[in-house]
């Protein structure tokens, strides 16, 4: 038996009234699961962001090049790795010789032997070698270039395009990380961003960072350092939504509309009672 029900304006008013809360609702509670830094209205400074290097450490491979008006002097400081062909060794192509971190945190650099490199940044680590082979010019002190070859990062996870990503100025945040992985999907948690960092002695650091709050400036992660892991955890809805099938996830989703008109419909006319 069907009944035919006629509501008054004022009734009808209350309808459309419920209904715009409703959504408004559903609206502010999406936008705040996905909005990045809420409530930030003021400008902040940012902790180290004028001078942030990465810390060198065990494993590490590193460029150095020294340049002087004595080519003869500093030569001996930029060696190249031979190329093979059949025929012969040659050099191609001027390819200078990385020096790898030991486990100690020290590389054997020329002339010099072997130097403790372990926590220095590259500024710091420019500044000690130049020091050191001062000696060895007699017109002026060299120019030392330092570079962490390997400072690169795996962002893995809702991000809409995985992958290994390299940073060449030795500096990088996870804003920028994020940026060149293309972003999150909109099934990527912004509250609960894991970030693995191997602090370079076999232990492993697990710092969270809460993308939609403005303290995430201030966190040790914000500053990525190389060979971190970002991880974007998938949301309930992603994560849910992979244990089913389409033809499941058509059922549960067509399910959840009657379900949620059947609380509309008694909501409101719980109002109009």
């Amino acid at each position: 038996m069907f009944y035919v029900v006629f509501l008054t304006s004022i009734e009808m008013n209350k309808i459309i009234y419920t209904l715009i809360l409703i959504t408004i609702s559903i609206s502010c509670s999406q936008v705040k699961d996905i909005s990045y830094f809420q409530n930030i209205e003021q400008i902040m400074t940012l902790p180290g962001s004028n001078g942030h290097d990465a810390r060198i450490k065990p494993k590490d491979i590193l460029s150095i090049t020294v340049v002087s008006s004595e080519p003869a002097a500093s030569r001996r400081y930029n060696l190249f790795t031979p190329q093979t062909e059949t025929g012969g060794t040659f050099y191609s192509q001027a390819v200078l010789q990385n020096y790898l971190v030991d486990s100690d945190g020290k590389i054997n650099f020329p002339s010099l032997g072997s130097l403790k490199v372990e926590g220095l940044n590259t500024k710091e680590l420019e500044l000690h070698i130049n020091n050191l082979l001062a000696p060895f010019f007699t017109e002026e002190k060299p120019v030392v270039t330092v570079r962490i070859v390997n400072y690169s990062v795996n962002i893995m996870g809702e991000v809409l395009k995985p992958g290994k990503y390299e940073s060449m100025s030795g500096r990088m945040t996870i804003l920028d990380g994020l940026a060149m992985a293309g972003d999150m999907t909109i099934y990527g948690r912004r509250d609960n961003v894991k970030v693995l960092r191997d602090d370079g002695n076999g232990e492993l650091i697990i710092y969270t960072v809460n993308l939609t709050d403005k303290n995430m400036f201030y966190s040790p992660a914000f500053f990525l350092e190389q060979n971190d892991v970002v991880y974007v955890e998938p949301n309930k809805s992603k994560a849910n939504s992979s244990k089913y099938g389409a033809a499941e996830s058509f059922r549960i989703s067509t399910l959840s509309v009657l379900i949620s008109l059947i609380t509309m419909t008694t909501t409101i006319f719980g109002l109009l009672r």
